[in-house]
């Protein structure tokens, strides 16, 4: 990436957090890894921690995010390992707390918006297509857990 190109994306991330709130990344897979999604903002605009999806669609995370925010911007609390119905109509997820240091190599955009600040990270924790948990018998799919799931 240029010099120029960086200028142009991180000018973009600045005008959707002013106009939105937060900002969405989506990182495709690679061959060592599945694909990702963050947010960036949403620390610094609600008080509430950031966001971090492993291997869905971005239209999906998108609607997840917005949900979160919809749903837990003016509330003191979020709840954490438990089963969440109400953040998608397609299926129940789970939120965890990750470690900023296990996230450090993948949240470029909010390293850079916060440097030193404090913020926090919560994982979506989603079942596979039967509806199975990570923590289930049988559970089939490649989401990367980056926090401790108990669900």
């Amino acid at each position: 990436m240029t010099d120029e190109q960086k200028k142009e994306y991180f000018d973009k991330v600045d005008k959707n957090i002013k106009e939105s709130g937060y900002h969405l990344t989506n990182v495709f897979a690679s061959k060592d890894s599945p694909s990702f999604f963050y947010s960036t903002g949403i620390y610094k605009t609600f008080g509430i921690p950031e966001i971090f999806i492993s291997s869905l669609p971005p239209g999906l995370c998108s609607e997840l995010v917005k949900n979160y925010v919809n749903t837990f911007k003016d509330k003191q609390t979020i709840p954490l390992n438990e089963k969440l119905d109400y953040l998608s109509d397609r299926f129940a997820v789970y939120l965890i707390d990750v470690p900023k240091s296990k996230l450090t190599d993948y949240v470029l955009t909010s390293v850079r918006l916060y440097k030193d600040e404090d913020y926090r990270y919560l994982q979506v924790i989603f079942p596979d297509t039967r509806g199975h948990f990570p923590n289930d018998n049988g559970y089939d799919y490649d989401q990367e857990i980056m926090g401790k799931f108990g669900g």
